[in-house]
């Protein structure tokens, strides 16, 4: 079967798989999930594959989605998730430790800066954001995209692109700071994002590239 392509409206594919979205954690995933702090709450959780592996790790977890279909496929897993946007209202909102948005999911809603104010509303005074970004080099921008499968089209949506040159000042102008930047093996980048507070208690030198062993 042709494979599914999140596309921009200006025709170029952007980063999207499906398979690891209806997978299990990859072993990338795993080392992440090993060092996170509960409660956790997954953004767009989709078939909520990390909300099961926390779940397993004995972190509790919540991952909330709007989309029905991927909610049924998360309970048929056994995951805690609601149907519900990050901008509704939420349960424990100023208590999650840390907050996740991975797959992309920093595109949700085509306002980055909106979304990482939303999340950081949600955050414990301590807590952590993890922040999947593209590689250095793509900056950010807005743009619609919707995802295509040979001749059929969905609708179009509102979407962000963030590189890992472009999150520290989109998250300067959420009020966060970041304090971390790392890179996967499997070529993906991750910024871990913190209130300015407790930024400041981070050595300079503990917020340059570190590397993610899968």
């Amino acid at each position: 079967m042709t494979p599914i392509v999140l596309r921009a409206d200006d025709g170029r594919p952007l980063p999207f798989d499906p398979a690891r979205w209806h997978g299990e954690p990859t072993a990338l995933e795993d080392c992440l999930l090993d060092d996170m702090t509960g409660p956790v709450l997954d953004v767009g959780c989709g078939p909520g594959r990390l909300v099961v592996g926390l779940g397993r790790r004995g972190i509790p977890a919540l991952g909330v989605d709007p989309a029905p279909g991927a909610i049924a496929l998360a309970r048929q897993r056994g995951a805690s998730v609601l149907q519900r946007s990050v901008f509704d209202p939420l349960p424990g909102e100023g208590r999650w430790r840390t907050v996740l948005l991975l797959d992309g999911n920093v595109g949700i809603g085509g306002d980055a800066v909106r979304l990482l104010r939303r999340c950081r509303s949600l955050m414990a005074p301590d807590a952590t954001l993890v922040a999947e970004v593209d590689a250095p080099g793509v900056g950010w921008r807005t743009c619609r995209a919707r995802l295509e499968r040979d001749e059929q089209r969905g609708p179009w949506f509102a979407w962000t692109v963030v590189g890992a040159d472009a999150i520290a000042s989109v998250a300067e102008d959420a009020g966060l700071s970041v304090t971390a930047m790392m890179r996967g093996a499997e070529r993906r980048w991750f910024a871990y994002l913190s209130t300015p507070s407790r930024a400041a208690g981070v050595d300079a030198g503990s917020a340059g590239v570190g590397r993610v062993s899968a």
